[in-house]
């Protein structure tokens, strides 16, 4: 059994559906917008996508015994790859019926015990987004690309965080990230990058910074582990650091730059 539709209000049958959104076509740009969560958090999902994250949507409605059962799984995906720190950008958006109370009350009651992926009510602009998706039945989980357009429109049925994972393709394979890692602000640093990524024995990170300032580049392992951190001084502007890295086992890492409140994430392969 998969989900609650809106026009006949019981659960139903998942029967051969390959989407759950009338509003945009697999391959269809989405239209931009800007919803509030339920603490005060402003998202945009053109400036989301613009720092080259792949944001995943959950469409739910609190009454919806079908999402209450979905939610912690969609909650550990989110704790699993960064809280939104990461490659990985996930909001919880309501159908547009409940308050920033009743979305709240909901996360406590069904998100699950680690952290949950920011909700966005009827209060903070979901309805709208719903609207434009054209979600005809819920839960509905759907990926955006970093250049806007939709991958999935129904991610569906849920066999556990795997499923998401299942949605990963090509240069799209972030390695997990635990939140410990990760910081779930929105500020980044503008043009941050590694280069060369993959690397061998060292790799140049590269960003604009808005003022001189101190800060650390940590480097964390797959488990989450900080396994090499280095304090640095930064000028306004163009910032460019190297990282060593001889001696680590190759695989994926995470490789963290914080100045101030502000944090930037990107994952880096280290070959052999």
């Amino acid at each position: 059994m998969k989900k609650f539709l809106l026009s006949i209000g019981v659960l139903t049958l998942s029967l051969g559906l390959n989407a759950q959104v009338s509003g945009y076509a697999v391959g269809e740009v989405v239209d931009d917008f800007t919803v509030t969560d339920t603490q005060g958090n402003t998202h945009n999902l053109y400036s989301i996508t613009a720092s080259g994250k792949h944001v995943y949507l959950d469409f739910f409605f609190d009454t919806c015994g079908p999402c209450q059962i979905a939610s912690p799984v969609f909650g550990e995906f989110y704790d699993k790859y960064g809280c939104n720190g990461g490659e990985v950008y996930c909001l919880v958006m309501n159908n547009g019926t409940d308050s920033d109370a009743e979305t709240i009350a909901y996360e406590e009651a069904y998100g699950g015990p680690g952290n949950h992926a920011p909700a966005v009510s009827a209060d903070g602009g979901a309805g709208a987004v719903d609207a434009a998706f054209g979600v005809g039945a819920y839960p509905t989980f759907c990926l955006i690309g970093p250049d806007n357009k939709l991958i999935n429109g129904d991610i569906w049925p849920l066999a556990g965080v795997s499923t998401f994972e299942g949605t990963f393709y090509g240069a799209f394979n972030p390695a997990p990230m635990p939140c410990s890692a990760a910081s779930i602000a929105e500020e980044t640093l503008t043009s941050f990058a590694l280069y060369p990524n993959p690397a061998q024995t060292s790799t140049m990170i590269v960003f604009d910074a808005d003022e001189a300032s101190e800060g650390v580049i940590t480097l964390f392992n797959i488990l989450g582990e900080a396994v090499q951190t280095t304090a640095i001084s930064t000028v306004n502007g163009s910032n460019s650091f190297e990282l060593d890295i001889v001696g680590f086992q190759a695989g994926n890492y995470i490789v963290q730059v914080q100045l101030g409140s502000t944090i930037s994430t990107s994952r880096l392969e280290i070959l052999n």
